[in-house]
């Protein structure tokens, strides 16, 4: 029996009306990232316990110019003021003067972290990586720092990267007899 037009007319209505309705099926909306409940304060306390007081580890603190220790110092006392944007605005200004101190990276890192400026923190970190010793405290705060910020972005798997990495900034000072 050969189709006519007039026996195609209800084939293609229900074609039809199948393709309008698949189309007004929505998607099932995207699973919410769950919301970080740990404060940037908190983020920072966990970079602190993780550089960790250590008397069995050499530590070498090269010697600073006066004026980027000035600089230091006055951003450790307007962070301490609760003044982040300032001491920001200090460490950048040291960094204008030794842009390759790993030391003033890390803490202009740990301001970005406690402005919730998750990106900066570990660009900050890793610049202090790569130019910084692979071993001890401020080693450590900069693996613990882009750990961080990382958790904070929601990027566990990356995090657990990075907190492999602190335990390889640990090696023991010498023993004297």
């Amino acid at each position: 029996m050969p189709m006519t037009l007039r026996s195609l007319y209800p084939l293609l209505a229900v074609t039809g009306l199948s393709l309008a309705l698949a189309a007004c099926v929505s998607s099932p909306p995207p699973a919410a990232k769950p919301v970080a409940t740990t404060t940037p304060a908190q983020r920072l306390a966990a970079v602190e316990a993780a550089a960790g007081p250590d008397d069995k580890e050499l530590s070498v603190q090269p010697l600073r110019d006066p004026q980027v220790e000035d600089l230091r110092q006055t951003a450790l006392a307007q962070r301490q003021g609760n003044d982040l944007a300032a001491a920001a605005g200090s460490l950048d200004q040291a960094l204008q003067i030794v842009a390759g101190d790993p030391a003033v990276l890390q803490e202009r890192a740990e301001i970005a972290l406690l402005q919730g400026q998750w990106a900066e923190a570990e660009a900050f970190a890793r610049k202090a990586v790569g130019l910084g010793s692979k071993t001890g405290p401020l080693c450590r705060r900069h693996w613990a720092t882009i750990e961080q910020s990382r958790l904070a972005r929601g990027e566990k798997e990356n995090a657990v990267s990075a907190h492999s990495q602190i335990e390889g900034c640990t090696v023991p000072g010498i023993k004297r007899y």
